[in-house]
């Protein structure tokens, strides 16, 4: 039987809405709070549980506080300050970073909240709208392994796997590793499908046979169809993988890593945030094929 706790989330998001939600349904004790505060009162209205008016005022007396907000510069403005969550939080309690953001930046939660007493997780999730909604998400999570066990309940609502990966900032490293193998994954995927197009096959049919075979992955089952539609209006948008690819290739200078692959493709998207893309599912690097924009 699962233990019952009190939880502060901050940042519902179209990712941290349906998070918190499982929160309150698995019987925790759930405060949130979100900038735009009509978003919380919303959120109340479906959901046991109460809203805060500021992230420290959530964070007090909260057994764990979880974030879930767009980059570092919104991680600092909710996490830091007088009245941000770090202020807010008690002796003992777990501090949780669900956003994909920069290791750095973890370490340097990680400091905050010793200061506190209180211990941290970078934790980024994979499996986006659709996994946070039916509580599928799988976490990568970076932090000494007495604190990870601390918050590994309160996890698993939401989560299909959590995993440690090491310490503060592996999570986040992790979730890199993600999204350079998606980025990496799709651009095949546009490729093949166009040209798939362009010789005249017929693409369902071209999909439904090599995906019983070793080009199989998540991204050909899940957007394939979409793709061949020209539908993009969902999932995760090009301007937020364009965000983690920057961070990504920013660590691999520092790490000395090679990733000519992952820059390019950065490039690719910058191609179809000009199309008017920024909002786009990260599938559609298949209308940058489409609509001729010139090969680099």
């Amino acid at each position: 039987m699962r233990e019952e706790r009190s939880v502060a989330f901050v940042g519902l998001g179209v990712m941290g809405y349906p998070m918190a939600g499982h929160l309150a349904g698995a019987g925790h004790a759930v405060r949130v709070y979100n900038r735009t505060r009509t978003r919380a009162e919303a959120w109340l209205e479906e959901h046991a549980g109460a809203v805060a008016a500021t992230p420290a005022e959530a964070a007090a007396g909260a057994d764990v506080v979880c974030m879930c907000v767009g980059n570092d510069d919104d991680v600092r403005s909710v996490a830091l300050g007088a009245e941000g969550v770090v202020a807010g939080l008690q002796p003992g309690a777990v501090l949780i970073d669900h956003t994909t953001a920069s290791a750095g930046l973890a370490e340097e939660l990680a400091a905050a909240a010793a200061e506190r007493g209180a211990g941290f997780l970078d934790a980024p999730v994979s499996g986006g709208q659709a996994g946070a909604e039916n509580g599928q998400l799988t976490i990568m999570v970076g932090g000494d392994a007495a604190t990870f066990a601390a918050a590994e309940p309160v996890l698993e609502c939401y989560a299909r796997a959590v995993r440690r990966m090491g310490g503060v900032g592996s999570g986040q490293l992790t979730k890199m590793v993600n999204q350079v193998c998606i980025a990496g994954v799709l651009q095949g995927l546009a490729e093949g499908l166009h040209f798939a197009e362009r010789a005249g096959l017929d693409v369902p049919a071209v999909v439904d046979v090599i995906s019983k075979g070793a080009a199989q992955s998540w991204q050909m089952d899940n957007r394939a169809a979409t793709m061949a539609q020209g539908e993009f209006d969902f999932g995760f948008a090009v301007k937020w993988m364009r965000k983690d690819l920057a961070m990504t290739l920013a660590a691999a200078r520092r790490l000395g890593a090679r990733m000519p692959l992952a820059a390019l493709v950065d490039q690719f998207y910058a191609d179809v945030e000009a199309l008017g893309g920024e909002r786009w599912d990260t599938s559609s690097l298949i209308e940058r094929l489409r609509q001729g924009t010139p090969a680099r």
